[in-house]
């Protein structure tokens, strides 16, 4: 290798690979495409090894490139947050803070935590990344993610927000007048339901407790759906039970068109958690997040 790379070239590939597309990655870092691909061809000379595999419409790493970038993502996330220390001595808070979350825990935060946050600290950008699948944080670039108690990684600092969570079972009135409503669990093996399928392919099964009994059923029903919104509409709409977390359901609930049954089968659970590596720096846009999330959780 001819020299070390520099800090500029390692943060373009870093960005390239992050975007799958130099077009992206130079709008992001304020150059020109030609200068990103420029710097693309010096690094990898410097290196003497392919990082990108290029064509006219699209561009990936090679297996050197994604080992290089998912080495590299941690340590520049660190660098930047160093960095941002900095602009706390000028009490200033400042950049880009990304949060993985699922759709319930964005609502949420959307509440009341954003736009008390964004009127506070006016030049840190948010960007809250939704979806299904819980991904590995650091690997993929996040400052943070939210998710509920039971799925966040043990080796991370969780801080507690939201309150208690329930997950229920609900109907519309309508589905109940011509169905008698379920008494115990088991009882659902003979309704119609609406299942839910999770981001990587399985059938959720359905979990109740009472007095220390544990059961978890795999319900039978013909339509399956993806979404708790999904699942909220359909059940509103005569279509079967569905489970959903108390917070999906509330809407609903106001408005009378959906009941809970088998409520005393579904005690409280720890709720949502807003999650982050403790062995890294933590950033001042973090920082600042969190103390905004306790202010309202409080």
């Amino acid at each position: 290798m001819n020299g070390r790379p520099g800090l500029p070239e390692l943060t373009a590939l870093t960005a390239i690979v992050s975007h799958r597309s130099f077009r992206k990655a130079a709008d992001d870092l304020g150059l020109s495409p030609s200068t990103l691909s420029h710097m693309m061809r010096t690094l990898e000379r410097d290196m003497g090894v392919r990082l990108l595999n290029r064509t006219t419409r699209s561009v990936a790493p090679t297996e050197a490139g994604e080992r290089l970038v998912t080495r590299l993502r941690p340590l520049l996330s660190d660098i930047d947050a160093a960095l941002a220390e900095v602009d706390d001595f000028r009490g200033l808070v400042s950049g880009t803070l990304r949060v993985n979350t699922s759709e319930i825990g964005a609502r949420l935060l959307l509440g009341s935590v954003v736009p008390a946050f964004l009127a506070r600290y006016p030049k840190v950008s948010l960007d809250l990344v939704t979806e299904g699948r819980l991904v590995d944080i650091v690997a993929e670039g996040f400052d943070a993610g939210i998710r509920l108690g039971e799925a966040v990684p043990r080796d991370m600092i969780a801080v507690r927000f939201g309150g208690p969570a329930r997950f229920i079972a609900v109907a519309s009135p309508a589905y109940l007048a011509d169905h008698p409503a379920p008494e115990v669990p088991d009882d659902l093996r003979a309704h119609t339901c609406i299942r839910f399928r999770l981001p990587s392919g399985k059938l959720y099964r359905w979990e109740f407790e009472r007095h220390g009994q544990e059961i978890a059923i795999d319900v039978p029903g013909a339509l399956t759906l993806d979404t708790m919104e999904l699942m909220a509409e359909a059940a509103a709409g005569g279509l079967g039970i569905a489970y959903l977390s108390d917070k999906a359901a509330k809407p609903y609930f106001e408005r009378g068109e959906l009941v809970p049954v088998l409520d005393d089968w579904s005690p409280p659970i720890p709720g949502l958690f807003l999650y982050y590596p403790g062995r890294r720096l933590v950033p001042p846009a973090l920082r600042a997040f969190i103390d905004v999330l306790k202010e309202a959780k409080g």
